[in-house]
């Protein structure tokens, strides 16, 4: 689905859950891993507009970086990936220090206010397999702590279903095009922000006041 088609998109939205929109208190990882100096993790979790603006609004954070992951370089641009045919997932690759915030803390974030982890191939008004719950951990510890994290949110049942990301591995990342980089930081007022994403941040503020910060981290766009 491509979300030009907005009036359509918040007609379906409506009666829909409303998880990502509110946020959900999930207890933090039982575990952790060892990090030091900056780190790179992977995150997918429907339209990267939101999942960039909330890990933009996430203390630790170096940088955001809205695009794509799970397919092949010559497909990676916004009008093939939209087709739901090439593999790849709108992705957000974060750059975090460890010292500030911990992979297992960017987790939390993720499966608690940046999207619904129990939605499949879908987020709100838009679905498609690039819109899916995935993640592309970058190194083993990564991959165990994120496996053994969905374990334990899943035996918590901290959610109504079970949750459906996807562990992918490793994968490239692939920056998508200017205009959706900082999008909802440039376009506050845009009605798919409005209506899907500034709820997000708002959870983020309520539920991790200490993780959330007001002033966004912005990438240096050259046009």
């Amino acid at each position: 689905m491509k979300r030009p088609i907005l009036a359509l998109a918040l007609i379906l939205s409506l009666g829909q859950p409303v998880l990502a929109k509110e946020g959900v208190a999930i207890p933090a990882p039982t575990a952790s891993i060892a990090e030091a100096g900056p780190q790179t993790a992977v995150f997918a979790g429907g339209c990267f507009w939101g999942v960039q603006g909330v890990f933009q609004h996430t203390k630790g954070v170096i940088s955001a970086t809205s695009g794509y992951a799970g397919g092949a370089a010559g497909t990676a641009n916004y009008k093939q990936v939209s087709r739901g045919t090439t593999a790849h997932a709108e992705a957000v690759q974060v750059v975090y220090d460890p010292a500030q915030v911990s992979y297992g803390d960017l987790l939390q974030i993720f499966f608690s206010v940046a999207h619904d982890p129990t939605q499949l191939n879908r987020q709100g008004p838009d679905w498609g397999t690039q819109y899916r719950s995935a993640l592309f951990p970058m190194t083993e510890e990564q991959e165990q702590l994120a496996k053994d994290y969905i374990g334990q949110l899943n035996r918590a049942r901290v959610y109504d279903a079970a949750i459906v990301t996807k562990l992918e591995g490793a994968q490239p990342f692939y920056p998508a095009e200017g205009y959706h980089q900082n999008f909802l930081a440039r376009n506050p007022m845009h009605p798919y922000i409005v209506q899907e994403d500034l709820p997000k941040i708002e959870a983020l503020k309520r539920l991790f006041p200490q993780e959330f910060q007001a002033t966004p981290v912005l990438l240096y766009l050259t046009n």
